[in-house]
């Protein structure tokens, strides 16, 4: 059967090795409510749907509109089976009770490298989940990898990093355009700390991150702030 969680998902387990995200936007804060109950709702009376799929939890934006959901499966082939059997159900009655939903796609990932603060305060619950979001003009698997690598020497060159930041796991498109960190911070208070202080912080006018931000071929970036609302697993 399926069971809730207020857990958050584990974003470096071994046997998860396809991470999905979509976003839904829905309108408004209300719906967005409406929204998670109706998964909820969707998704408890059901038996889980398949042994390789770990777990998938929802995520609401601080843009009042939006919904972000991460699934980790063992594998695309096995989404691909789900999507076959289960899922086209549980949409139809998640769109009955929440009419006009709009899917904003769904981006198929591998999670590449990972960071965590190392000491004891990074036990606690985030309370809050930053998504950034970076395209590249066309694919290029290499160039990927180079700029999240690039990223990771930015971050070490920081002589004070910020406080809040829990962890940051990157992840690269499999079709090779894009990357997705998922980073978890103690507030969304600090991150907004973090990126308006001065000096040699997230994202500062250092040359390691102007590096970062220049990088041959970037396309756009996006950076979004949510809250972990629902999260489903097998029981």
């Amino acid at each position: 059967m399926t069971r809730r969680t207020d857990a958050h998902p584990d974003l470096a387990r071994p046997d998860a090795l396809a991470p999905f995200f979509s976003t839904w936007r829905v309108g408004t804060p209300e719906r967005q409510r409406q929204t998670v109950d109706a998964i909820a709702r969707t998704w408890e009376s059901r038996p889980w749907p398949a042994e390789d799929l770990r777990g998938y939890h929802v995520y609401t934006g601080h843009d009042g509109s939006t919904l972000l959901h991460h699934s980790q499966w063992a594998s695309e082939q096995a989404y691909e089976a789900f999507v076959k059997t289960h899922r086209q159900e549980r949409v139809d009655e998640i769109d009955t009770a929440v009419p006009g939903i709009e899917r904003l796609g769904l981006g198929r990932y591998r999670r590449y490298r990972s960071a965590r603060r190392e000491d004891p305060a990074a036990a606690v619950e985030p309370g809050c989940i930053v998504i950034v979001e970076v395209e590249f003009e066309g694919p290029d698997p290499d160039r990927q990898r180079a700029w999240v690598d690039a990223v990771f020497e930015a971050l070490e060159s920081e002589r004070s990093p910020r406080p809040g930041g829990l962890s940051a796991h990157f992840h690269l498109s499999t079709d090779g355009t894009r990357v997705l960190n998922y980073a978890e911070w103690e507030s969304a208070q600090a991150h907004v700390d973090a990126l308006a202080a001065p000096g040699d912080g997230v994202g500062s006018s250092t040359s390691q991150w102007e590096r970062v931000q220049t990088w041959p071929g970037l396309k756009s970036s996006t950076v979004n702030r949510y809250d972990h609302v629902l999260g489903l697993v097998p029981r």
